[in-house]
């Protein structure tokens, strides 16, 4: 079942999935195993435009006693296949049977404990797994880095999404262009304002397109989590201490959100469940762990301690 995976020091399995409307589907749970196991593990879900690629994360997991597991979704990264459109959904609980699949087998390898750890759009399916999901009762705790609430749109913007979310449940492929900004995965990777070396076939600075059944399925989520959770676990959401909107170049991109409101997620956030705090992170990037070492640093203290409390 398993291989040796993309990064070095981890393997990697495929999970085959029921054909879907697209035709056949897997997903990849990827692995890396702490030195000295506790019991407890991370399955992690990575963003739109993403897929897992974060080493120095599953390490600060592994060094904290947590074998760590990340899920590449269909239609992303590792799991990417030629038939597809790269990151396309038409409902975010598709992801749900890799979900599924993902906790049993993090459950067979003999852990009762298990962190659920999602960023961005993964931080939005992952609260509503752990809602609804039917493993739910099996996540202890759940960590959202910086999840996709809302819309960070003007109201403007707002309103003609709305149409094309419901023009997205008959013309689902109608393209909407790029959903991502350049800058941000230009302020990331280390060719241009960043430090990190990640694949641009799966991840491409310029992005991929998105498509009003997509959206349509994000605003459908994003209805729900905004309506109200009932999450049973602890939560953890952390956010940037500010966002910033820029079309050209400047210093802000490296030490603010660039891609959400975080303002969405101190609305939002405490609508997740009965045991949710808030942390924002000040000089934090959208995708919080790869900040400038300084501030993933106070990242990884204020999870660890948290996960101290609640473990």
């Amino acid at each position: 079942m398993w291989a040796p995976d993309v990064l070095d020091g981890f393997e990697a399995a495929m999970i085959h999935l029921p054909d879907a409307f697209d035709g056949p589907a897997d997903a990849t749970l990827v692995r890396r195993p702490a030195p000295q196991p506790s019991g407890r593990a991370v399955l992690y879900l990575h963003g739109f435009i993403d897929y897992f690629f974060q080493a120095h994360m599953a390490q600060a997991y592994n060094e904290h006693g947590y074998d760590f597991y990340a899920l590449d979704l269909r239609r992303y990264g590792r799991s990417l296949r030629p038939h597809q459109r790269p990151n396309f959904c038409k409902d975010l609980r598709e992801y749900y049977a890799e979900i599924d699949r993902a906790i049993d087998a993090v459950r067979a390898e003999g852990h009762g404990w298990l962190l659920l750890n999602g960023h961005s759009t993964g931080g939005l399916t992952g609260a509503l797994y752990a809602h609804e999901g039917a493993r739910r009762d099996q996540i202890s705790a759940l960590f959202l880095n910086s999840p996709f609430v809302d819309l960070n749109v003007t109201p403007a913007q707002r309103a003609q999404a709305a149409v094309i979310a419901r023009l997205g449940g008959v013309l689902p492929t109608l393209p909407l262009g790029g959903a991502v900004s350049p800058l941000y995965v230009q302020s990331v990777h280390r060719d241009y304002h960043g430090e990190w070396a990640f694949n641009t076939i799966w991840k491409p600075i310029e992005g991929f397109p998105a498509y009003s059944g997509w959206l349509r399925a994000i605003v459908q989520g994003q209805r729900r989590l905004q309506a109200g959770l009932a999450v049973a676990c602890p939560v953890l959401l952390m956010h940037s201490a500010r966002s910033h909107v820029g079309k050209a170049w400047c210093d802000e991109f490296t030490r603010a959100d660039c891609v959400l409101n975080v303002e969405h997620m101190r609305r939002y956030g405490p609508r997740l469940g009965r045991d949710v705090s808030l942390v924002g992170v000040e000089g934090g990037l959208h995708d919080l762990v790869l900040s400038p070492a300084p501030v993933r640093e106070q990242v990884f203290a204020e999870l660890f301690a948290w996960l101290g409390r609640v473990a």
